[in-house]
């Protein structure tokens, strides 16, 4: 009997025993080995986070001046459980932030963790609201995008939105890099969520985003601009567009769209139209930001015969020394397609030809070359596909199905109509034409530099060699330097440099309506091009000739741009011979 209670009580010893063992176990494993994972639920619990937004990257031309750059501004916001004078901090609110009373009442007596009033408050009003001490209000640190040159390269460059993050231009294109990491700030709260008042708080600190640094040049852009608005301006022009780069890497050194907006206030309209609203002011918003060098096509006109004389030589159809005649039109099945010289060139070399902008002699090389070949060539020169820039929304040509190209759409092809491309195609194009034959990617990018000084990412773009051999390149450099120094681009020449190009005069659809692009583009220096430019006037009023009104707009421009870029004289004039 004895023995089976001893048993029974050393039992229940050892269960109890192995309880306590298992229970200070648990316990130890639970405080110590869960220690971390606890203490960061205990803090979840007990502690109330409002994020930091990090300063967004600055971005910088090419000579490290700064375009775009961030201000500090703040954040308000109201916490529910905390407020105490609901009505005050209403009529407050409503006062120092310009806000419907309506608006603020709404959110601050929502019953909700925490409701943001406005982003983007100027410091003065801030320290207006900090000096009320209102409960349950929160004046949080914020950055806002600025730009230190308003409407400077505005539809290139693009614009933030509330949140900092991008919506147009490169402020999108390179969002991954210019956004940083955002901090927080962690408050300890009580079990009502009410934040315990002298309690510490946590902080975490942003991180700035990285820098873009650009081939844009602040100066060239707005020398360029003033330029283009000199003629816009003259000329009662509805816009003026203008690119200038660098034919041997694709490099962008301006691009103008003018009429530009203040990137500052990129949701105001101008004049009445501000006042418009709904989906109308939407369009007209969209309309104002266009850029319209990459997102809209266009008819080039006799700028495209550098494609098709290019064409010809290269596929052995012409050469310099041939001969054409001109009698002022061409009859094509039942068309008859005049010169833009109605009395005729007459007899012309195939260099003349080049020269004087003759339709007959080109619908002659179009016709050698014929459809095959010159599609073949429109593939070569990059003319099916986007150039690759780094923009968003970039448009692509707008081209005949080859099997329904006949004779007619193959003449007017020749020198530049019946189909469209993108100002930024015929500048690639071109500038294979002339740089020895590769096909460039036009870009803004360079690099992206962090806070700390080091470059993360040395932006690299696609290029693609021999698209046409070196002595067709060199070839046309020659005719197209004649057309300045001798033929239709004239205009355009500089004493001291050397400097080819090509003239435009293109109707615009539909036909009869007299309104017309006016463009040229030139480059420098004719041997060995480094700098290329287009300039598009769009529905000049009175003459509207590429060679009057546009060549002289690229060699005001080229006047200061050459110098500036390095670029020296190619011979000099003697008095006597001037």
């Amino acid at each position: 009997m004895k023995t089976s209670y001893k048993r029974r009580m050393l039992l229940m010893g050892g269960i109890f025993a192995f309880c306590l063992v298992f229970v200070a176990g648990r316990l130890c494993y639970l405080m110590i080995g869960q220690a971390d994972k606890y203490l960061a639920l205990a803090k979840d619990l007990h502690q109330r986070e409002r994020e930091i937004k990090a300063p967004r990257g600055n971005i910088y031309d090419r000579n490290g001046v700064k375009i775009a750059s961030n201000k500090a501004v703040y954040s308000i916001s109201v916490i529910h459980s905390q407020t105490k004078q609901k009505d005050k901090i209403v009529s407050v609110l409503s006062k120092e932030l310009e806000i419907d009373k309506a608006e603020i009442k709404k959110k601050v007596y929502k019953n909700s963790v925490r409701e943001k009033i406005k982003s983007n408050v100027e410091k003065e009003a801030a320290d207006r609201i900090r000096k009320y001490e209102l409960a349950g209000v929160k004046v949080d640190e914020d950055y806002k995008r600025t730009y230190p040159y308003n409407d400077l390269a505005s539809k290139v460059l693009g614009f933030t939105g509330g949140d900092n993050q991008g919506i147009v231009g490169l402020e999108v294109t390179y969002d991954s890099y210019l956004q940083g990491t955002p901090g927080r700030i962690l408050t300890l709260t009580d079990g009502g969520g009410r934040e315990i008042d002298g309690a510490y708080e946590e902080r975490d600190e942003p991180v700035a985003g990285n820098d873009l640094y650009t081939t844009l040049d602040v100066n060239l852009q707005n020398y360029v601009w003033q330029a283009c608005e000199k003629v816009k301006k003259e000329k009662g022009a509805k816009r003026v567009s203008m690119i200038i780069m660098n034919p041997q890497n694709g490099e962008i050194y301006a691009m103008v769209n003018t009429p530009e907006y203040n990137l500052n206030e990129p949701f105001k309209l101008k004049g009445k139209k501000d006042k418009t609203t709904g989906k109308k002011r939407q369009e007209l918003l969209n309309q104002m930001w266009r850029n319209t060098c990459i997102n809209d096509t266009y008819e080039p006109g006799s700028v495209f015969k550098i494609v098709t004389a290019t064409a010809g030589l290269e596929l052995g159809k012409v050469k310099v020394t041939d001969h054409f005649s001109c009698p002022g039109f061409r009859i094509v099945e039942d068309r008859k397609i005049r010169c833009h010289k109605t009395t005729g060139h007459g007899s012309e070399t195939f260099k003349e030809g080049v020269m004087n902008s003759c339709n007959p002699v080109f619908m002659e090389v179009g016709a050698r070359v014929g459809v095959e070949g010159m599609y073949t060539m429109f593939g070569r020169m990059g003319l099916f596909e986007k150039t690759g820039i780094d923009i968003p929304g970039e448009a692509n040509s707008i081209m005949h199905n080859k099997k329904n190209v006949g004779a007619v759409e193959l003449a007017t092809m020749s020198f530049g109509q019946s189909f469209q491309i993108t100002p930024l195609q015929l500048m690639r194009a071109a500038s294979a034409a002339v740089n020895g034959g590769t096909l460039v990617t036009p870009h803004f990018g360079m690099k992206a530099v962090a806070p700390s000084g080091k470059t993360v990412k040395t932006f690299e773009f696609a290029k693609k060699k021999n698209v046409i051999k070196k002595e067709t390149s060199e070839t046309m450099r020659e005719l197209l330097e004649a057309v300045v120094s001798e033929g239709s681009g004239r205009n355009c020449k500089i004493e001291g440099y050397s400097i080819g190009g090509k003239t435009a005069t293109s109707e615009k659809l539909p036909r009869g309506t007299g309104k017309y692009i006016s463009s040229f583009l030139g480059f420098s220096k004719a041997k060995h091009p480094t700098v290329m430019a287009l300039v598009m006037i769009d529905e000049p009023k009175g003459t509207y000739y590429g060679g009057t009104i546009a060549a002289p707009v690229v060699r005001e421009v080229f006047k200061v741009a050459l110098p500036y870029l390095g670029i020296s004289k190619d011979y000099t004039v003697d008095k006597t011979e001037k």
